[in-house]
């Protein structure tokens, strides 16, 4: 029997694991989050869904991004590739999709390896992960 989790979105906010966002944060210095809630924020400043991080200026911010990994993933990383900001992005490694090659190819690539954990989760993830780097355009 095939896993359906493998090759659907039955959920869409995996909460970062602890030690992976501390390595980064300490690499990066992070300064906003934009896809989090009151409860699994890593930053201080953070946007929730009601303030919908999409609409929301990330100019001169050192971003991590986690976001929702369902049908708006494209606008995400479509999103973090245009901003202009730093953004280190953990995202599903769906290598298969329109929006890693339109912008995830453009960016730095570390593929994670096994599986992650996802925080509050007893089981890894039903996918592989990877961070995707997304550095401010010298013209911009």
């Amino acid at each position: 029997m095939i896993n359906k989790g493998l090759f659907s979105s039955e959920k869409d906010n995996w909460e970062t694991p602890f030690e992976l966002f501390e390595s980064l944060d300490q690499e990066f210095h992070f300064t906003l989050d934009p896809c989090a809630n009151e409860l699994n924020h890593k930053c201080n400043k953070y946007y929730t869904k009601k303030e919908n991080g999409l609409m929301q200026d990330w100019s001169n911010e050192i971003v991590f991004m986690n976001p929702p990994y369902g049908k708006d993933i494209y606008n995400w990383v479509k999103k973090a590739y245009e901003s202009k900001a730093l953004v280190v992005c953990l995202l599903p490694a769906r290598t298969d999709t329109k929006w890693f090659h339109e912008y995830c190819l453009k960016g730095s690539i570390r593929f994670l390896k096994g599986r992650l954990k996802f925080s509050k989760s007893k089981n890894s993830a039903p996918f592989p992960s990877m961070i995707v780097i997304f550095k401010v355009k010298e013209n911009d």
